[in-house]
Parts: structure tokens; sequence; C-alpha cells
């Protein structure tokens, strides 16, 4: 057949009973048809600007197809198999990226290997694993995804362990969201990585799967070259420009901060985060994500020292939070690279109270105002707020919806109240901080346009 494979029309019951081959019947001319398939069921996730990675080899061909329809940047998801040491082609588990392994521990136990044997095992396939992502990414850093959805792609999925052992790399690594997304599986390991992964999403799944390569009818090894090539390819989509900064807020205080400039920015936005989070938390970074998406630059930071936390009065001291946030906003404003931009805020819980008590304090150098999830009731002058401002709360959070709506009677500015529906005070729940980042977004884009062109707040 050349090298190409046909897929079985049912189970093989024995050894004796080999499958019956049905070349006619095949799914997937080759891993770009396959992609392209896959791509066709993935396109709700187009606005959440995710990042696409493959497993090398053959999953990368699939994951250049999905990035190229998604208009999403590509990366490796690396997975070395950890083998036997007397029969290396015998996998007793798998290393990912960032030292992530996946062991069959009843495998371990019948070898009778010790902790210092597993240990070197380990250690030699981490080194095949660190030339094989040098020889991919030809020296470019791995594509950053803290706070981002990533989909992750491979040609198949047979019994799962590499995909087990990526996804945890890629969570270990900061996403916010993994999709497993592959062209055919078998219906148990399908089952078992959405014990995993966020969602699981597959163009086939047959009860008798066989192999994953009885699904193409050109099922040719990929080659590294072409690994690297392809990734080379996607490489022109433009990431933005990260900073690690230090903002001083006050006399011999500063604080930790994370800026994130596009290419091209038209605006910039300022989060405040609430109480016991910090700029790492995961749904204010994933907003922060879709917003660079959108072309904003955005500056995610610590409104108290590691010191300051430690007294639970300065967590709540509104006035003091204000004005780390109105100092911070000053400070952004001397920049070279954003300092002309409009901004905005972005306040969740406590901290949409801060955001609008830092927008009564600098007037009209605030162009706009979101909060998810806030307090706006405990900010004070409300009445002084002149910045349009969207007030976003879960429709399963009563309380806050009840505080929100009394805050909003005594905002004299342009505002709105939108409630998601069924979602509860984190939006946890599946979708809902979705629609917290494409309603912020079309606030933003709104109001700091308007403040571009001149026009006045709300215009």
């Amino acid at each position: 057949m050349n090298g190409q494979r046909a897929r079985p029309t049912g189970a093989v019951t024995s050894l004796e009973d080999p499958p019956v081959f049905v070349p006619e019947e095949v799914r997937f001319r080759d891993r770009h048809d396959a992609g392209r398939r896959l791509a066709a069921l993935l396109g709700n996730l187009r606005d959440e600007h995710p990042l696409v990675v493959g497993i090398p080899r053959g999953g990368v061909p699939v994951a250049s197809e999905v990035a190229g329809a998604l208009g999403a940047p590509l990366d490796v998801a690396v997975v070395r198999k950890i083998g036997a040491p007397r029969n290396p082609e015998f996998a007793i588990g798998a290393l990912a990226e960032g030292g992530v392994h996946v062991l069959s521990q009843r495998v371990v136990r019948a070898l009778g290997l010790s902790d210092v044997a597993l240990e070197r095992l380990i250690a030699r396939v981490a080194l095949e694993l660190e030339e094989r992502l040098r020889v991919y990414r030809g020296g470019r850093e791995p594509v950053e995804l803290s706070g981002r959805t990533v989909i992750l792609v491979d040609d198949g999925l047979a019994t799962g362990s590499s995909a087990l052992a990526a996804v945890r790399s890629l969570r270990k690594r900061g996403a916010a969201r993994v999709i497993l997304a592959v062209p055919v599986g078998a219906p148990e390991s399908l089952a078992a990585m959405r014990a995993e992964a966020d969602d699981v999403v597959c163009v086939e799944a047959p009860a008798d799967l066989w192999a994953v390569g009885y699904w193409y009818e050109d099922f040719s090894p990929t080659s590294d070259e072409e690994v690297a090539a392809l990734l080379a390819e996607h490489a022109d989509v433009k990431q933005p420009a990260i900073h690690q900064v230090e903002i001083p807020v006050a006399s011999g205080v500063s604080l930790g901060g994370e800026l994130t400039v596009p290419s091209h920015a038209r605006g910039g936005v300022l989060f405040a985060h609430g109480s016991g989070s910090s700029r790492h938390s995961p749904r204010n970074r994933a907003v922060a994500h879709a917003l660079n998406s959108a072309g904003f630059a955005t500056l995610l930071f610590d409104l108290l020292t590691t010191s300051e936390e430690r007294d639970r009065d300065n967590v709540f001291d509104i006035p003091l939070l204000a004005s780390r946030l109105a100092a911070a906003t000053l400070w952004l404003g001397q920049r070279s690279d954003v300092g002309d931009l409009p901004l905005g805020y972005f306040g969740a819980s406590t901290g949409a109270a801060a955001a609008l008590g830092a927008a009564a304090l600098l007037g009209e150098r605030v162009s706009a105002v979101v909060s998810r999830g806030g307090r706006p009731d405990l900010a004070r002058d409300l009445g002084a707020v002149c910045a349009p401002t969207l007030l976003i709360v879960g429709g399963e959070d009563d309380q806050v919806l009840a505080l929100n709506q009394q805050a909003q009677r005594q905002l004299h500015c342009p505002s709105q109240l939108t409630v998601v529906p069924g979602a509860t005070h984190l939006f946890e729940e599946p979708g809902a901080l979705e629609q917290v980042s494409h309603l912020a977004t079309l606030w933003l884009e709104r109001h700091l346009a308007h403040a571009t062109d001149g026009e006045p707040p709300g215009a």
C-alpha cells in the first residue's frame, strides 16, 4: 500500500483473526486534511485568542492547520518516552517540558526500579527533550502561555500517556485553560482525558480504534525538519512585548508588575485585583490576554508589598489601594512606549472599588472603568467618577448584584450594569469568564477609542 494505511472495519478478536482493511472508508487523507477538519470544530475559540500547541512530530502538521485557521501562534509540547533500562522501546512513562513526568507505577514496581535508577532514566530523557526543543524552536523562546487558553493538538489519541504529560506540563507553565483536540481517539482515552483537560474535542471516536494510523490514507512519518519549518512559518505571528517592572508608588515603596505591550497598541488597561489575589490571578490574566489580543497594553501589578499584605486592614483599605493605582497610572504615563495611550481600569472584587477611587482622583486621565464581580459600594465619592463605567456581575451572585445596583445609582458618569446569566462571584462556570473578556473588550474599545478621537466620554 506504499506506506499508506486504511482503518479496520471491526474489532480484532484474536491473533488468528486479522483485521479486514477497507481503503475506501479512510477518514482523513493526511494530517493536514485532519487538521482542517479539526479546526472546523474549534472556531468558537477564536475570540479567546488561543495558543495552539502540537505534540511532535505527527501532531504539529495537524496543529499548523488549526493555528492557521484561528490566526493563532503555534508552539510545541515535546513529550519523550521514558523507556525501561534494558528495553528502551518498552515505555514505563513519559516526560514533558518543565520536568513533568507520568509513570506507570505498576510497571515501575514490576521492574523493581529504585528511586535512584528512575531519576537517572528521567535525567537522560530530559537531555533528549531539551535537544528536541532546541532543534524545533531554532533558538526562539517558547511562546508565553500564562493565563492563556491553550489548544493541545496531536494526530490521534491511543493510550493518552503523551497527552496526559503534555496537559500537566502546560498547566505547570501557567495555562489558564487547556483544550485537547485530536482528529481521532479511543473513546476510553478521550473519557480519561476529560478529567485532566478543560475540554476535549475530537472529530472521530471509533469504538475500535485499532491504531491511529489506520484512520489516515497517508500516515507517512513527520520529520524534525518539517516540524521546525512549520514552527518557523508561524513564528511571524507577532507576540506582544512583556516587561517585568517595578513601580514606585510612595517614598521607599515599589510594587512588582508585568507590563504587556502589543505592537501598535491602541490603549492601556491597568488591573486592580481583589483581596486574596495578586497579579498572578489566572482570571485576570485570562482577561488581560484577551485585551492584548485586541490591541491593548495591560499592566498587572500588586497593590501592596508582601509585608503590607500581612496586615489584613491594608487589604481592605480602599483609599490606600486607590492611591497606589493612581500612582501606577501616573508612572505608566511617563513611559515612552505607552505614555501617550488612553488608559482604562479593570477591577475585580475590592479592586473595583480601588479602580473607581483612582478614577475619581485622576478625573479625565482615566477613560473607562470595568468592574468584574466588583464591590463599587466600598468606593468613596462615586459621584466624582467621570469615566464611563461597566459593572459586570454574575447572575447567581445575588448579594453583589444588589450592591452594584445601589452603587450605580450614585454614579453620575455614563454607566452600564451587565449580568452574566448563571455565573457566580468568581465566574468559574464554563464560558463565563469568556463573556467577561468579550464585554470588557467591547467597552474599552468603545470608550478608549473615543478618548483617542477627542470625543467626550460616553459620546
